[in-house]
């Protein structure tokens, strides 16, 4: 297991990030292909992703981390509809491979931070594997949006982090804002939900990592689309919240450390 601190002080539960990986982001601009309609990339992303990615993925979320999922049946109540699903963000591996399994075996696509497609090597391959970067301007913007549709229309899982960053093993459900909320109210279509829970193992000092499902959750209608992505949030909060209860090992503490004044002496 990667080598973490026992204990990390934060600041700001909705900006500090804890990735640990020094990586630095290239730009998502204009000129950043999101849709790959090519024989060749459609043999790519098929090759990585089915070929390679699942069974690797699959190997390592059990021997490592004996991983299973609770509660998969809820995903069927999507028919054959695209749906959302949102998780909460505490492993920078286990996040990159969890989802393909919730929504298995639906297509997956996850809405990630530029520094996943800017790594070395791995960075080339992870567009195949269905890493979709944030956009860096309002020109990657609409190509981003229209990246989003037509995953949608080709009745794709896409997958987000609300909480948007990396803390390892953390054991509460950090505050997310309803932004990302927009997605499934705009396009009418279901969201789901999953908590990565982690628990003692008796003959292991790595925890275990259990998925809990929950959902479908759909937009209120009746309400405005800013009042149908705070709806929505608020459920899939209060559902991942309540998952967030079965964690009972804490491989990292967290600890708040307060910021000084404006003005006053550190």
């Amino acid at each position: 297991m990667k080598k973490f601190p026992g204990v990390i002080y934060y600041h700001d539960e909705l900006n500090d990030e804890f990735a640990f990986d020094n990586i630095s982001p290239r730009k998502i601009g204009a000129d950043y292909i999101y849709i790959r309609n090519s024989i060749w990339k459609k043999f790519t992303r098929f090759f990585w992703y089915r070929i390679v990615a699942l069974p690797a993925a699959a190997l390592y979320l059990k021997i490592f981390w004996r991983h299973k999922i609770v509660n998969k049946k809820a995903i069927g109540q999507s028919g054959k509809n695209a749906f959302f699903i949102y998780g909460n963000h505490t492993h920078n591996i286990c996040d990159a491979l969890i989802p393909t399994f919730v929504a298995f075996p639906r297509s997956t696509y996850v809405i990630v931070h530029p520094n996943n497609i800017s790594m070395p090597v791995l960075g080339r391959i992870t567009p195949s594997l269905g890493a979709v970067p944030l956009p860096d301007d309002s020109a990657s913007a609409r190509n981003f949006m229209a990246c989003i549709e037509t995953l949608v229309g080709q009745k794709r899982a896409v997958a987000v982090y609300p909480e948007a960053h990396i803390w390892p093993f953390y054991t509460k459900i950090r505050p997310f804002a309803s932004d990302s909320f927009r997605y499934p109210v705009q396009y009418k279509v279901p969201s789901f939900c999953f908590t990565n829970v982690y628990t003692k193992r008796i003959f292991s000092k790595k925890p275990r990592i259990t998925t809990y499902i929950d959902g479908p959750f759909f937009p209120e209608q009746g309400l405005s689309a800013r009042e149908q992505r705070e709806s929505l949030r608020n459920k899939i909060f209060s559902a991942m919240t309540e998952r967030a209860k079965l964690n009972n090992v804490e491989v990292i503490k967290y600890i708040k450390e307060n910021l000084p004044a404006k003005g006053e002496q550190q």
